[in-house]
């Protein structure tokens, strides 16, 4: 396979495997969100190439404003918000935890089309 191929198919696969979409047939009169394939390639600590990573995202920029522009949300940390629980966390005695994830998705039902 290609480069990129078998990631992509990984990828697709883990939407299967965890029924995360439904594909469904366009309507002319909805403004469609389209996607795009992002690819990264994952490094060890010397900085060889372990695997390729791809990730089929929503192409969120071609949103016109005015439709639907002011509802995206993207569930991604920030450096402060790290700190922001780190310090808490230090603070009431909690204790943190660390896991990768191979790939995860938000859980929830969507009552609208995107």
């Amino acid at each position: 396979m290609k480069i990129g191929v078998a990631a992509m198919h990984e990828e697709l696969n883990q939407f299967i495997i965890n029924d995360v979409r439904t594909l469904v047939p366009k309507i002319d009169q909805l403004n469609i969100t389209g996607t795009k394939w992002v690819f990264r390639n994952k490094l060890d600590e010397s900085g060889v190439i372990t695997r390729d990573k791809a990730r089929l995202v929503a192409k969120g920029y071609n949103k016109e404003k005015g439709i639907n522009y002011d509802e995206t949300f993207a569930p991604v940390a920030t450096l402060e918000a790290v700190r922001l629980l780190l310090a808490f966390a230090c603070m009431s005695g909690f204790k943190l935890f660390q896991m990768n994830v191979k790939s995860a998705f938000l859980n929830g039902i969507i009552n609208e089309e995107v």
